[in-house]
Parts: structure tokens; C-alpha cells; sequence
């Protein structure tokens, strides 16, 4: 594009909206530059909240406009003609290439219609022997550090979350949690870590990044990743190869299908889709298994963890969860079944306002492919679209006292008449996501398993923690806690 041509229809339009100084080639990104890491989240969510609702910052010559306001956002995830995931993205492509979280158009609406029915509610049931099998390995690992004691949670929260995932989307036993360092875990940290440093920096190419000293850190961790999925992969495809008897190609009733012997990983029916003759061939099914691991065990680990930091700063909501947890969970360590989780309201709640505090995913990019107006203003076809659901949740129109932690916002009367994208950790409109009721049992289980055995103390206050800005919101240090025995485990 043209000098004139790009200053008449992307530069003119939102001249209005860019309040920061635009300079040559660094565009306005330069602002980050010599931030501290455990600076920046704050620096950044500042600096949007000082230009809400709406502006505009420049990658170069490359325009990016700051969405944060639920009425916007509505426009934007609403419109199945803006499910392009924003440039941003393309950094994860060598790690996730074009699983459902990077992929858009027609690939992305195939891939989405044959891997919904994996979440069916069915397979989520049966998937909770998986829940209360690793909660109880958790709770043992908990109890020996439940000596008063300030400890990090946070990596026994992770190992045990990857232990879930790697059983339930890949069929296999990996042990982390009775492993004290893990390879994959450490790989997962250090990509994203370089995968955000280069989101901040625009103005470093491809081939200056490939001179770099964190090029090399960049392909030792993409080594470690896929080279754990798809020795998974090979592995699984050789079991199933041997394991199918005439048996097996005979048709099942669904509780035979999906009964304890016969569980299947969602990579089980990922080949079998493939065997089948759909559109997912070995290099897909590999692109989606990246996608549920990343996506499957680091975003929950978060949401599990900032709950446990909240609850051990408000005994007193503490103990009225406690109260419900054991009402409907009784004599056992751990709710067993669904229809444990659904009876627990007010955990859902805390879940929930959790989430609205600390949304794994603090904001979500996206290519517009259309002409927009938003608030008057005319924003043209090829912006990027920046939304920014932690600021959109702490909205003080929607959320009286937005800092506050009060699960009671989300007792069914309170909710009523709320914006319905005022809340929307994981995400919204056609490209929501897939796994949001596989995330939701899987902290019930383990959150109502936790505070049913343990008082938990934060040793850190909501005012004073530090953010980490990486690809999910963790806290810097970590969620430094303190456990009380309730009963034996």
C-alpha cells in the first residue's frame, strides 16, 4: 500500500483516536520499551484505562484499536465475520499451528463442528473418575505441606492440571505430580515468556529474531512440546491399531462407549475422525492436541490458583463455601459426580468472580474483516481489534466496588439485566470456547476438594500482587498460601 493511499484510508480515519505519538517505524509501541516485566501488565492496563473506551495504538504502520466497553465488544465477537484471530497470534503459530485457537475461516468452522462433539456432556461425566482420581493425588501431596508453613501452590496446582489434560485429551499417564521438575511445564513458561517479548516488539522481523540469543531458547522449548505430543501421538494411533478387534468395529451402546473401560481421550476420537475419513489428517490432529494441552491445563491452572488466593483472603466467604461444600459433598474428600458440581451454587460463584478479577486471558485480538462504527467513529476493514476483557470486568457501571471480591455478584438475581459481554472470560459470540464446561468441573472438583480439607491462608494482599504479563494471567510470585488441616486425609 501506498504512502497516500495508506494515510487516506487507515491513518486519517483514526487520526482522532491515536492518543499516543506516532514515530516511524516503531509506531507507538515504543512506550513499553525499558518497562520492568512485573511492571507491565500494570503499566499497560493503566494506560488503557487513562484512554477508554476507545483509542488507538500503532505497531509501525499497523493500527490497533484498544476495545473496552461490553457494548463494543458485542459488535466485534457477535459477528461470525470477525472470528480472525488478530496478528498477534501468528507468533503461536510454530508452537500451535492451526489448531481452533489460531485457525480462522473455513478451516476453523470444520475443525469447531467435528471437535464439539468431543465436549459432549456424556463424555464430560465420565471424565470425572479422571477429576477425583488426580484431586485425591493433589489433596495427599497438599496434606504434607499443611503444617503451617507459607508454601507456592501454584506448581502443584499446575502438575496436577497437566496430569488431568494429558490424560483426557491424550489417554496417557505422565505422573507430574509425583515428578518435582517437568520438562513440558518449563518449556510451556519459557515460549510463551518469548512469544510475549516478541508481541511487544513488532519492529523485531523474523530474521532479526532468528540471530537472536532467544531464538535458540525458542526452538529448544518448541523441541520439548511437540516432541511430547507426538510421541503421544504415535504411540496412541499404535495402541489403537492393535486394540481394535471386530469387537470394537461393531456399534457400542453409548454407555458401553463410554464407560471406565472403554474412556476415550479426546485424541482417541480425534483419530477416529480421521479414520474415518473426515478432514483431519495427522499434522490437524496434532495442531489440536498443542491447543487442548496449552489451552487445557495453563488457563485452569490460573483460574484454580487466583480462586485459592481470593478465598484465603476472605475467611469469611471461605467458611460459607466450606459450609456448602460439605452439605453436598457429606463424608467424601471430593465431590464424585456432576451432579455434585451442579448442587455447588455459591462455589460457582466464587469461580465466577474469580474469573471476573483474573480472566486467564486478560484480552483477546482480532482482524476486523469489515468496516466498522464504533461510537462514531468509522474503523476500517484490517484493523486489528484489541479486547480488553480485564478492564471490560472491572467496569465500575456493571460492577459496583469493581475491585472488590463479592461472589454474591453472581446469585441469579443480581445477574439479571447485566450486559451480557460485561463477563466473559471465555470469550463470547461463534468462537467462544469449546472447553468452557471441561474448565468449570475441573476447578469445582478441585477448589470444593481443597477447601472441604484445608483453611487456606494468603500470605499476599489483593492490593500488593504482582501480575505477570504473559500469554495467561499468573501471579509473579506465584500464590504463596498457608493450609490448615480440616480432617485426615
Amino acid at each position: 500500500m501506498s504512502y497516500l493511499k495508506w494515510r487516506r484510508e487507515i491513518y486519517e480515519p483514526l487520526k482522532k483516536l491515536s492518543v499516543i505519538t506516532w514515530i516511524p517505524y516503531f509506531g507507538t509501541k515504543y512506550i513499553f520499551m525499558g518497562v520492568k516485566r512485573e511492571e507491565l501488565f500494570s503499566y499497560a492496563i493503566n494506560l488503557v484505562k487513562q484512554h477508554s473506551p476507545l483509542f488507538c495504538v500503532w505497531s509501525g504502520t499497523e493500527p490497533e484499536i484498544a476495545v473496552t466497553t461490553p457494548e463494543h465488544l458485542e459488535i466485534i465477537m457477535n459477528n461470525s465475520d470477525h472470528i480472525t484471530k488478530g496478528n498477534q497470534y501468528q507468533k503461536l503459530l510454530p508452537w500451535l499451528g492451526q489448531g481452533l485457537l489460531t485457525s480462522t475461516g473455513e478451516r476453523w468452522f470444520q475443525h469447531r463442528k467435528l471437535i464439539t462433539p468431543t465436549f459432549h456432556f456424556k463424555i464430560l461425566e465420565h471424565f470425572m473418575e479422571v477429576f477425583v482420581e488426580k484431586t485425591g493425588a493433589l489433596l495427599k501431596i497438599l496434606d504434607t505441606k499443611a503444617n503451617g508453613e507459607a508454601f507456592n501452590a501454584y506448581p502443584d496446582i499446575t502438575h496436577c492440571a497437566l496430569d488431568i489434560i494429558c490424560e483426557t485429551a491424550m489417554g496417557v499417564q505422565i505422573n507430574a505430580m509425583s515428578s518435582k521438575q517437568n520438562e513440558y511445564v518449563a518449556s510451556v513458561y519459557g515460549i510463551s515468556e518469548i512469544v510475549v517479548w516478541r508481541m511487544l516488539r513488532p519492529y523485531i522481523t523474523d530474521f532479526m529474531f532468528k540471530l537472536s540469543s532467544k531464538s535458540y531458547d525458542f526452538k529448544h522449548h518448541l523441541n520439548v512440546l511437540h516432541g511430547f505430543t507426538r510421541k503421544v501421538i504415535k504411540e496412541r494411533k499404535e495402541l489403537l491399531k492393535t486394540t481394535k478387534t471386530e469387537d470394537s468395529k461393531a456399534q457400542p451402546d453409548e454407555d458401553e462407549l463410554l464407560g471406565k473401560k472403554k474412556r476415550k481421550s479426546f485424541l482417541d476420537m480425534l483419530l477416529e475422525v480421521s479414520n474415518a475419513g473426515q478432514v483431519l489428517n495427522d499434522q490437524d490432529i496434532a495442531e489440536e492436541v498443542d491447543t487442548f494441552m496449552f489451552e487445557g491445563h495453563d488457563t485452569t491452572t490460573a483460574g484454580i490458583s487466583w480462586s485459592l488466593f481470593l478465598l484465603g483472603n476472605h475467611p469469611e466467604i471461605q467458611e460459607r463455601l466450606y459450609e456448602e461444600v460439605s452439605s453436598v459433598v457429606g463424608d467424601k474428600l471430593t465431590p464424585t459426580s456432576i451432579a455434585d458440581l451442579h448442587e455447588l451454587k455459591y462455589l460457582e460463584c466464587c469461580i465466577k468472580e474469580s474469573l471476573r478479577l483474573y480472566p486467564s486471558v486478560p484480552f483477546i485480538g482480532r482482524t476486523l474483516q469489515q468496516e466498522i462504527t464504533l461510537d462514531g467513529h468509522r474503523i476500517p476493514a484490517g484493523v486489528q481489534a484489541a479486547l480488553h476483557i480485564y478492564v471490560v470486568h472491572r467496569n465500575p457501571k456493571y460492577y459496583p466496588n469493581p475491585d472488590k471480591f463479592d461472589p454474591d455478584r453472581f446469585l441469579p438475581e443480581n445477574c439479571h439485566g447485566r450486559h451480557p459481554y460485561a463477563y466473559i472470560p471465555f470469550s463470547a459470540g461463534p468462537r467462544n470456547c469449546i472447553g468452557q464446561k471441561f474448565a468449570m468441573y475441573e476447578e469445582k472438583t478441585i477448589l470444593a476438594a481443597i477447601i472441604k480439607n484445608f483453611k487456606i491462608t494468603s500470605m499476599e494482599r489483593k492490593e500488593n500482587v504482582k501480575i505477570t504479563a504473559d500469554l495467561i494471567l499468573r501471579p509473579l510470585n506465584g500464590v504463596i498460601i498457608k493450609l490448615e488441616k480440616r480432617k485426615k486425609i
